[in-house]
């Protein structure tokens, strides 16, 4: 296909603090398949058993191919067309290509998705720490017994690890941890892939459709309609990665071209998380049919093998410990970025002396770092325990956020950049494809409201058990 279009004339390669940059395609695959891979796996078998067999595989692939796309337009606006200076974070990216209000849509959109993302991930591993308990208590008192606990103290005890965490200066020392993660994100799924295929080949008769859930049997016409419109929203979020994709990028080394490293990343870190959540979602379907819970993993019971359950729940909080840093890790650079030029004299902020830590070495202690950071990980953890039905606003929210950060910001840097002509053919199909994920977007948006409102009839602040 012939591309109508003009190219523009880009700024001279430029690179600076290339001496910090040491990734290269690998630790960014590892990064991206900790943001990707989530805990968003686990309600994939619910996903397809709303939608069934035909579309629920279609919807995953689909967005797939729609999150790979876009994040390879998104690698090309990495660098500021006319200085041709790397852009640090992705409101640079959009300041540097768009300009105007454009800048301040993006940052809105951004961070209040980081922000949520960290909250829900409070929530969701310590459930896991909850089911944890829940499995050890069941064990030594019988599968009659109650074994109900609150999820607060375990939403602490990952609020500690976090503040500790936090304390890594920034993106390009937080490898290790995603690559970590990512092993962890692989080792559940397994389990739960290995506890589906188990129970499919132990005889299980679940019934599942090519339409999914039935109405009037499973479920009424409005909860078919909301329950759908909720799949398509886990599923939507549970690929979104484009808002930690410009600084991951600034990560890469620039030799080969970091963006070249960067799609080369993306294919491989979705093409994974596409086969893991496709075998995680059909398999999980096959194993419950219609009447999938929300966590595949909590289908299989906290009895036996209740080792196995509890492995699984082990490997998912430490994910969530890594995929937490790489959500909140912008947010830290961001603010303490904007202090320092504020107030760059000030000693508070400036100072980073280097201290000697065994085992880790040097590390550049900073007061104004510690402080904040410390902070921001306290108040997320009350927030969390305030509202602990917070995982519905975090789909509302990863619905929102999903057609401006993955879909429209890259689309229109890539025209602007490309100087594409419009009512051409590419800038036809393109906006095309923008309109196609805003109505999806609103659709998931408004599943996700239906979900709120539900919640909310029973909310207490502060009483999460598990």
């Amino acid at each position: 296909m012939e591309l109508e279009t003009g190219k523009p004339t880009i700024a001279p390669y430029v690179d600076d603090d290339s001496s910090k940059r040491t990734g290269t395609w690998v630790s960014a695959s590892a990064h991206i398949i900790t943001a990707v891979i989530g805990s968003g796996v686990l309600s994939l078998s619910w996903a397809i058993a709303q939608l069934g067999w035909i579309a629920g595989p279609i919807a995953l692939v689909v967005f797939s191919v729609i999150t790979w796309f876009t994040s390879t337009l998104l690698a090309d606006c990495c660098r500021d067309p006319v200085s041709g200076t790397r852009c640090s974070c992705y409101m640079d990216a959009v300041r540097s290509n768009l300009g105007g209000i454009s800048n301040k849509f993006c940052g809105i959109a951004q961070y209040v998705n980081l922000v949520g993302v960290t909250i829900g991930y409070s929530i969701t591993s310590a459930i896991s720490m909850a089911a944890i308990k829940r499995s050890g208590c069941f064990h030594r008192k019988g599968h009659a017994a109650g074994c109900h606990v609150k999820n607060n103290m375990f939403i602490i005890i990952f609020g500690i690890i976090e503040i500790v965490l936090s304390q890594i200066p920034n993106f390009h020392d937080l490898s290790w941890l995603s690559v970590v993660a990512a092993v962890m994100s692989f080792a559940y799924s397994c389990i739960g892939l290995g506890l589906s295929i188990a129970n499919v080949a132990g005889g299980s008769h679940s019934r599942t459709s090519l339409t999914g859930t039935t109405v009037g049997v499973d479920v009424t016409d409005w909860q078919k309609i909301w329950n759908c419109l909720e799949a398509l929203r886990d599923i939507a979020f549970a690929y979104a990665f484009s808002t930690v994709l410009i600084e991951i990028q600034d990560t890469l080394k620039s030799s080969p071209p970091e963006n070249e490293s960067m799609k080369k990343a993306a294919s491989v870190g979705v093409s994974v998380t596409t086969m893991f959540y496709i075998s995680c979602g059909v398999l999980g379907y096959a194993a419950f049919g219609n009447a999938a819970p929300g966590n595949f993993l909590t289908g299989f019971g906290f009895y036996e093998p209740y080792w196995l359950i509890d492995i699984a729940n082990l490997c998912i909080i430490i994910h969530l410990v890594g995929a937490y840093q790489v959500f909140c890790q912008p947010i830290f650079k961001q603010v303490e970025d904007w202090c320092l030029n504020q107030w760059p004299n000030n000693k508070f902020i400036k100072e980073s002396p280097a201290i000697k830590l065994p085992l880790f070495g040097d590390y550049t202690f900073n007061a104004f770092r510690l402080v904040w950071r410390t902070a921001y990980v306290i108040t997320v953890t009350v927030v969390a325990m305030i509202l602990p039905f917070f995982n519905g606003i975090l789909g509302l929210l990863g619905a929102a956020s999903f057609w401006p950060l993955t879909v429209y910001f890259p689309v229109q840097m890539h025209i602007s950049r490309e100087n594409i002509r419009p009512f051409c053919w590419k800038w036809i199909w393109l906006n095309v494809l923008v309109v196609a994920c805003l109505i999806i977007s609103v659709l998931a948006a408004a599943g996700s409201v239906a979900v709120i409102v539900k919640d909310l009839q029973t909310y207490r602040p502060f009483t999460s058990v598990s």
